[in-house]
């Protein structure tokens, strides 16, 4: 059997130029970064703006596991399929980070037959966008020490400063660290430390940013401390936002690349869906929604983390209405979640998890049920997309799709496009278009106007399933300073663990009643949210045991190995 990478590098890779010709971009729109990748220029919504839209989808899952329920796969095999079916469609992805990549899990450009390729190009660098992410943010941390040190003109508190750096590597040991060490010279002595790049407010910026006069604003909003009377100070105050906004000029054009069967993708932006909101970029969006009959995106994680996210901060910013939603789920990670297997890395799955156990399965299912609760709260269709292994049953598949349709999922299909690519994914495109078809009625979960623990406690009961909200003391503090800064407005990003419905990573499965604690409340005040830290949330990954890297390599004639 190939490896993802193996049938990447086998695949035939068209001339960008000639997939951009298809989807309907002139070539005087393209930056080519070499025969197989562009930048497009932001100026071709300015001609696109008469059309009228296409559909909009947004592929979810259900609570990620270990094994993977394959959601990125199932975007890029529905898109294909679409293509498969007349249709002209475009994908839009987010770029990933490069921490997974060489700790986690390697590559991240789907798999099998469904693919972005050159995958190589998808996961390593790509055309620089996290890298200048990079360079503006820690700009802004070099402005802000070098503030204090020559006489502190603006009267930061030291103390007072939440703008850490940032660098794109799990690096447990940057987490917290003191600069300024060395005499006065080097700067005042202060804690602090390092999150991964995609955890930037900047990187959020880039993928809610609308132009780049949009992206030059959002900038100068950032808070980066506070003086000493309680003041917000600002990037514009420290006058960095003008030369972050130089270095981000090419980031805020979408990278055009395709997936295995050649239909067009964008990748651009790639925020943290459990910190930040875990979408590709509303510029992507707009440009393809004009140029395809159907735009496949996804949201990161599960549906109470990066779909709720898409609905209620990107489509709120947007004004774009999603027209589907597509939950994401296997046989086999629905048995995890009825809590009795265990998966541990580099051993062998548990007999019950690749044996038919249709009572695990029904156990575990409550959490695809709550998935598809909280599409509906939006007032959109869902339809699920069972991703099948050669492990799976039939007997399971029916019982898995008897169980979708009484949940109220509008449809379900039983997807095989890691196998087969777009082919495999027939069904589950002509349900999507069906689907897409249907009347809706798309409402926010809250109104702008609710204050800001009536937001939170909204997302924590309705789609979470807690019974309450504690607060600390700290939380408390914060939320009346926002709200007296002016900021109770702004819509809530809830940073929370993926791992579970709740803050607990351990519970899995429909876990109810239990108490949401919020620790902190923190703002993004240049991307537009506030985000309530619930739980113990970590802004740095740190490397496993046996990292990805590890297992890369290179030949003699620049072919890489390993990836994934």
């Amino acid at each position: 059997m190939l490896t993802d990478l193996e049938i990447a590098q086998k695949a035939e890779i068209r001339h960008i130029v000639e997939v951009a010709e298809r989807a309907g971009i002139e070539e005087k729109f393209l930056e080519l970064y070499g025969r197989h990748k562009a930048k497009v220029s932001t100026d071709i919504l300015k001609e696109l703006e008469p059309r009228k839209n296409g559909k909009y989808v947004d592929v979810t899952a259900i609570t990620p596991t270990p094994l993977g329920e394959g959601k990125t796969v199932t975007t890029i095999g529905l898109s294909q399929a679409l293509g498969k079916l007349d249709k002209s469609v475009f994908t839009c992805i987010r770029q990933p980070s490069l921490g997974p990549v060489f700790g986690i899990k390697g590559g991240a450009a789907g798999g099998g037959y469904s693919q972005v390729i050159p995958m190589e190009d998808f996961n390593l660098h790509l055309t620089g966008d996290v890298h200048a992410v990079g360079l503006a943010h820690n700009l802004l941390a070099a402005f802000i020490d070098n503030s204090i040190c020559k006489k502190n003109p603006l009267g930061i508190d030291p103390l007072a400063v939440n703008w850490r750096r940032v660098v794109d590597v799990s690096d447990r040991a940057l987490r917290n660290i003191v600069t300024g060490l060395g005499g006065s010279e080097n700067g005042i002595p202060r804690e602090t430390g390092f999150d991964i790049t995609v955890a930037s407010e900047v990187m959020a910026i880039l993928a809610l940013a609308e132009n780049l006069a949009g992206l030059r604003e959002m900038l100068g909003r950032i808070i980066v401390a506070t003086n000493g009377q309680g003041r917000a100070v600002t990037a514009e105050d420290l006058k960095a936002a003008g030369a972050m906004a130089v270095l981000m000029k090419d980031a805020i054009k979408p990278t055009l690349m395709q997936t295995l069967e050649h239909t067009p993708v964008f990748v651009h932006a790639g925020p943290f869906a459990n910190i930040a909101h875990g979408n590709s970029s509303i510029i992507a969006d707009r440009i393809a929604l004009k140029l395809a009959e159907y735009v496949v995106t996804e949201s990161g994680f599960g549906a109470d983390c990066g779909m709720e996210k898409f609905m209620d901060i990107k489509c709120r910013y947007s004004g774009l209405r999603p027209d589907c939603v597509v939950i994401v789920t296997t046989v086999r990670a629905l048995k995890m979640h009825s809590g009795k297997f265990r998966v541990v890395p580099g051993k062998p799955l548990s007999k019950g998890l690749v044996e038919e156990n249709i009572d695990a399965l029904e156990e575990g299912s409550c959490n695809l049920a709550k998935h598809i609760e909280n599409a509906k709260l939006f007032g959109i269709p869902v339809v699920v997309a069972i991703n099948r292994f050669h492990t799976d049953t039939e007997k399971e598949i029916k019982t898995l799709q008897e169980k979708a349709l009484s949940f109220g999922a509008d449809d379900v299909s039983v997807s095989k496009v890691w196998e087969k690519g777009g082919e495999g994914g027939i069904d589950l495109a002509e349900k999507v278009a069906k689907n897409c078809d249907k009347e809706k009625n798309f409402s926010f979960l809250y109104p702008d106007e609710w204050d800001i623990k009536k937001k939170i406690e909204t997302i924590a009961l309705k789609v979470y399933g807690a019974g309450k909200v504690e607060y600390a003391a700290q939380a408390e503090e914060k939320i009346k300073t926002y709200t007296g800064w002016g900021f109770g407005h702004l819509p809530v990003c809830m940073a929370k663990t993926h791992l579970s419905l709740s803050h607990d990573p351990l519970l899995k499965g429909r876990p109810q009643g239990f108490v949401l604690p919020v620790r902190d409340v923190r703002i993004s005040a240049g991307a537009g949210f506030l985000y309530p830290l619930c739980g113990d949330m970590r802004t740095m990954p740190g490397l496993p045991g046996v990292p990805a890297g590890t297992r890369m390599d290179i030949d003699a004639e620049g072919r890489i190995k390993g990836l994934f």
